[in-house]
């Protein structure tokens, strides 16, 4: 067993899982989590054949099979119903998973008395031998890392580097979930309905039994990052009136939904300040278009592990700027790539233009550096 210590600020997807990969090589990981208890805002996450990867090195590859939908049927479709092309070339192994099911999974591999809940972080101090961290409770947290995955709108980053500015994207999404019971639906299909300025993507979760669906459409009200803000069923009604009747019928299903601001952040110029260091959304926030939010952050927390595996106290601040030095720039491109593949669909016409042949060649792209990326061998490869 290891003597480090690491607390980690934050229990979403990746806290968690940056506790499991910590504790899976003996190192004590504590989670501090502001909210009463574990739970993920959003409906369904995509995990891709990145995150896939990293998910079954640490275990979970039957349960993934279990709780999620495989998508072996994707297609991008114009908004008149007629179809463009395929969403991911042939042989993609792609899962849709309800967010909360993929964190309970994660959080039942965890000991008791590894995460603490009601915790909001105020405040952090360091010096050559340790890190404190203080929460709003009164209580202090002494680690020799302290690892801030505390989201988008992190409180730890700004003793990193100071906070980047959002960036809205002229974007409000609506989302919500739909009982799957009645409602003709192939298992393992995924729609990608596209029209000038606006999106809409439905995939089936929780073993199919229930289907998640992402509106996206235009703005000029920058709205508050939040993802519990009600929203209004009849303005999708009236967005998407006329469309392909199938996505009609969808919508018609449609009784509540919540809607958010699409926000980003421009790539961060550093990570790590001695031993606090930054993992997920607070280290690289990006818009949902490529569907590697969740993704990237299990990647994070797999490199974080295989780095510090045979860290100390003294060497664990060299060890943090090695996890950065893996992380920063390929995150960066995918911060790009995600901001582009949303620009490219909210382009789409229902002409046969050059833009249909784009989002077709699409599904053959990004493969290997992107798909095919094994996160945990880079990281062993770098450490030796």
């Amino acid at each position: 067993m290891s003597e480090l210590r690491v607390a980690i600020v934050g229990g979403g997807i990746g806290g968690i899982a940056t506790a499991v990969a910590l504790s899976q090589r003996g190192i004590e990981a504590r989670v501090y989590e502001q909210t009463p208890a574990l739970t993920e805002l959003g409906a369904g996450v995509a995990v891709a054949p990145n995150g896939l990867r990293m998910l079954r090195r640490l275990g979970f590859g039957e349960a993934i099979q279990e709780f999620g939908v495989m998508w072996d049927d994707t297609r991008y479709i114009r908004s008149d119903g007629t179809e463009i092309g395929p969403m991911l070339r042939p042989g993609v192994e792609q899962f849709g998973l309800h967010r909360a099911d993929l964190l309970n999974l994660l959080a039942r591999e965890l000991p008791d008395g590894v995460v603490h809940t009601g915790f909001q972080a105020i405040g952090f101090h360091q010096n050559a031998d340790q890190a404190e961290v203080s929460f709003s409770n009164g209580e202090v947290a002494t680690a020799d890392i302290v690892v801030a995955a505390d989201g988008i709108q992190s409180t730890l980053q700004g003793f990193v580097t100071p906070p980047s500015r959002p960036v809205f994207s002229n974007t409000i999404a609506y989302r919500g979930l739909i009982d799957s019971e009645g409602l003709a639906w192939k298992p393992g299909a995924v729609r990608n309905w596209l029209g000038f300025g606006k999106h809409f993507l439905a995939y089936p979760v929780r073993g199919g039994e229930l289907l998640n669906w992402v509106a996206f459409l235009p703005t000029d009200e920058q709205m508050k990052e939040s993802w519990s803000a009600p929203g209004d069923p009849a303005v999708l009604v009236a967005e998407y009136q006329g469309w392909d009747p199938a996505l009609q019928a969808l919508i018609a299903r449609v009784d509540s939904t919540f809607r958010w601001g699409l926000y980003d952040r421009e790539p961060l110029p550093a990570w790590t300040a001695g031993r606090l260091t930054l993992l997920g959304d607070a280290a690289h926030p990006m818009l949902p278009h490529a569907g590697q939010g969740a993704n990237q952050a299990i990647e994070d927390a797999v490199v974080l592990a295989t780095v510090l595996a045979d860290a100390d106290k003294a060497t664990a601040p060299e060890k943090l700027l090695t996890y950065e030095s893996l992380r920063r720039e390929r995150t960066s491109r995918v911060q790009s790539l995600s901001r582009a593949r949303g620009s490219m669909k909210e382009s789409a016409s229902d002409d046969r233009s050059t833009g249909d042949l784009a989002l077709a060649a699409q599904a053959a792209d990004h493969g290997d550096w992107l798909r095919d990326y094994d996160a945990e061998a880079e990281a062993r490869a770098i450490i030796g």
